[in-house]
């Protein structure tokens, strides 16, 4: 389990305010709500994008709240997936992998491995602004995993897929994140979507915890 205290931050006319939390250290936590309820506001603290006072994050002995962003071993789908337009998939992939120093033969051959899972052999030397929707989710996703992250955090994964791919894409998405054993937190205004993946489901409303 990870805990979070003490955690009460303000912008705008929110106000994130969660006295305590706990998140499992298995498997998928989804966090839902309506536009504007706090789960993305949520999801940047944790990236360390908001800086709070005084709050606590405890995994497994770290705390997270003290950590500098590139300190967290956070790995991230952002909803707009964030490749660079200009690489190809392959480029995007080793150039995090270069920056983390992750080049080790066994890095190497999870890369394989997991390329061959995301089925990302034939966009491989596609450009990231060639990619379909579909392959930019599975190449942003790799990108995660390589990072060597203590956690894995998806901002809305889904959102951008039309209804024929999305099916697919839980199926991948589900089978590629039991393998690795690393929690993951999904964000997801979609309720249905998030019981697909968990029966650990945090609902925000007025950014508290329902």
């Amino acid at each position: 389990m990870s805990k979070i205290s003490r955690l009460h931050y303000a912008i705008g006319s929110l106000v994130i305010d969660i006295p305590e939390l706990e998140l499992s250290d298995k498997g998928v936590t989804a966090i839902t709500g309506h536009s504007g309820s706090g789960k993305t506001t949520f999801f940047k603290i944790l990236l360390g994008l908001h800086q709070p006072k005084a709050w606590s994050w405890n995994f497994d002995g770290v705390e997270m709240a003290h950590l500098h962003v590139s300190e967290r071993q956070l790995g991230v789908v952002f909803q707009s997936y964030e490749l660079f337009p200009h690489l190809t998939a392959e480029e995007n992939i080793r150039l995090i992998m270069r920056s983390r120093n992750n080049v080790s033969s066994d890095a190497l051959k999870q890369l394989e491995h997991f390329k061959a899972k995301l089925k990302l052999q034939k966009c491989w030397l596609t450009k990231g602004k060639y990619l379909s929707g579909g392959e930019q989710q599975r190449v942003a996703l790799l990108r995660a995993i390589l990072s060597s992250p203590r956690m894995i955090l998806l901002d809305e994964p889904f959102s951008a897929l039309d209804q024929a791919l999305k099916y697919e894409a839980y199926e991948i998405v589900q089978e590629v994140l039991t393998e690795i054993q690393v929690p993951a937190l999904m964000i997801t205004h979609n309720l249905a979507e998030a019981r697909l993946f968990t029966k650990h489901i945090i609902e925000f409303k007025n950014g508290q915890i329902q």
